[in-house]
């Protein structure tokens, strides 16, 4: 935990000080207004732990001004530096082509203004329109064919919601757009497959109970992400158990006559010794009874142990990026991104993008999602 949090600020120090020398080598600044943009760096550097300070003291107000500020200040500079990079890119490649050639080709090297404010203004354009995006929430339909449900049932429909990130930015009016989504879907059955809550969760009077409003036929059922270790871990779940969800830590229910579900702990409480760890294999094992059965996990690994032991993993945890290019990113840690696929010759994992947000309060090309997954019954082959 410690050496990700190291490594996190000593890449987020390092955009901002591009980012300042970027600014020095375009504009014509007073040793006044250097020292002044060097102060404001420096805080934002510091913001998520002056906003986790706020917050935990009580301090409220400030803490969620200081979170859009902070956060949407993270998602610019983020963005800012990835267009810049297009324009080094640029000129690295006309260098070696007139060190290769022998020849001048400086007059198509644009100006440090050029190179500046475009990136600048793109940045901006993005992170405004990310913003809008970020709380347009979308309705992913996956259509899932079996011949485990029941006779007396031909369709059952799912929601999953992952990655709401309730906390200082995703408040009530965010929630509600949220639960309209779903409502709208009228599922039999509502999963959260993790990071419901924030890192920041002392004062969320009322949100549970607006979760808890959502009375699917069959159920509600959730499992940890790492950021409810993060936050706290019995509060947060505390917090789930009032929205209405039946907390799933290494535990299987089976729900009536229908199918089996089955929830794993985020592996982040073994940083925090809360994890209930179970082998998977054995804990699908059990549900061996000839019903469906759907594997809650927040993280889109596969467990090859588990092969033939379940028919859907439902997973989030990597938003997409959130952020384009940041997808590029995390494509490579997660190979399974986002969408559906087929990893076994009877297992699908399906892989939200998340329904909130973390950290920047905006979504670029990765748009939020609340999933609809009906599976279908299909006639049993004889």
């Amino acid at each position: 935990m410690r050496l990700i949090l190291v490594s996190f600020f000593l890449v987020y120090t390092l955009l901002h000080v591009y980012g300042f020398f970027r600014a020095r080598a375009a504009l014509t600044l007073s040793f006044r207004t250097n020292i002044f943009i060097a102060i404001f760096m420096l805080i934002m550097v510091l913001a998520p732990f002056i906003i986790n300070f706020s917050e935990r003291h009580g301090f409220e107000f400030f803490a969620r001004v200081m979170s859009y500020i902070g956060y949407i200040w993270m998602g610019v500079l983020f963005l800012f530096v990835s267009s810049s990079l297009l324009f080094e890119i640029y000129r690295l490649v006309i260098f070696l082509t007139a060190l290769i050639s022998r020849k001048n080709f400086s007059t198509m090297i644009p100006s440090a203004g050029f190179s500046f404010f475009i990136p600048l203004v793109l940045s901006m354009t993005v992170s405004a329109y990310g913003f809008f995006e970020a709380m347009n929430i979308r309705t992913e339909q996956v259509t899932i064919r079996t011949s485990k449900l029941p006779d007396n049932i031909s369709r059952l429909k799912i929601v999953q919601i992952s990655d709401v990130h309730i906390g200082l930015i995703v408040r009530e009016d965010r929630l509600k757009g949220i639960i309209d989504s779903v409502n709208a879907a009228s599922p039999d059955i509502l999963v959260s497959t993790g990071d419901l809550v924030d890192g920041q969760i002392n004062k969320l009077e009322g949100l549970a109970e607006l979760l808890k409003e959502i009375n699917p036929r069959y159920g509600k059922f959730a499992i940890t992400g790492n950021h409810e270790f993060y936050a706290g871990i019995d509060q947060a779940l505390d917090f789930t158990r009032k929205a209405g969800f039946k907390l799933l830590q290494g535990e299987s229910v089976h729900v009536g006559n229908i199918m089996n579900i089955a929830g794993v702990d985020d592996p982040a409480g073994n940083t925090f010794n809360r994890f209930n760890k179970v082998s998977e294999k054995a804990l699908l094992s059990e549900l061996n009874n000839g019903r469906f059965t759907l594997l809650l996990k927040h993280r889109p690994f596969v467990d090859n142990a588990s092969q033939g032991l379940f028919d859907l993993q439902l997973s989030g945890h990597t938003h997409k990026g959130q952020i384009f290019p940041f997808s590029l990113i995390t494509k490579m840690f997660f190979p399974h991104q986002s969408g559906i696929f087929n990893i076994f010759s009877n297992s699908t994992l399906y892989v939200s993008r998340g329904t909130g947000t973390w950290g920047p309060p905006m979504r670029f090309m990765s748009p939020p999602e609340v999933t609809v997954i009906e599976l279908v019954r299909e006639s049993r082959i004889q």
